[in-house]
């Protein structure tokens, strides 16, 4: 199957992966790479204009994945992880919005110096 999207995973979110128990990331990062290949707003939602999240249910934790769109490669759809958290209520927080939209903008402004240069 195609998949709809690359994905890269910013340090905190790796970091967050990397805390959890191996069969809880192992479920996690199955969620990602079926959401990569099939539209299900279950495991892969717009939370706002720019940020998403991937989702995932696994023995009770509700296990999110906050995550941005970045389409300024000619080739390659990529989807930018940028850290994870366990949620506890049924509404994202939005601190944590807050969060990844700070972490995409950064990531944004780093990749276009970087580009500049080239």
């Amino acid at each position: 199957m195609q998949k709809h999207f690359e994905i890269l995973f910013l340090e905190e979110a790796f970091a967050f992966l990397s805390s959890l128990e191996r069969k809880h990331y192992e479920k996690i990062l199955y969620n990602i790479r079926k959401s990569q290949v099939e539209i299900d707003s279950e495991l892969f939602k717009k939370l706002s204009n720019d940020i998403w999240e991937f989702r995932t249910l696994y023995q009770g934790h509700q296990y999110r994945l906050l995550a941005f769109w970045d389409k300024t490669s000619g080739l390659d759809t990529l989807v930018v992880s940028t850290h994870g958290f366990i949620k506890k209520r049924s509404k994202v927080p939005e601190n944590e919005i807050e969060k990844a939209i700070r972490i995409r903008t950064k990531y944004l402004e780093e990749k276009k110096i970087k580009n500049n240069r080239i």
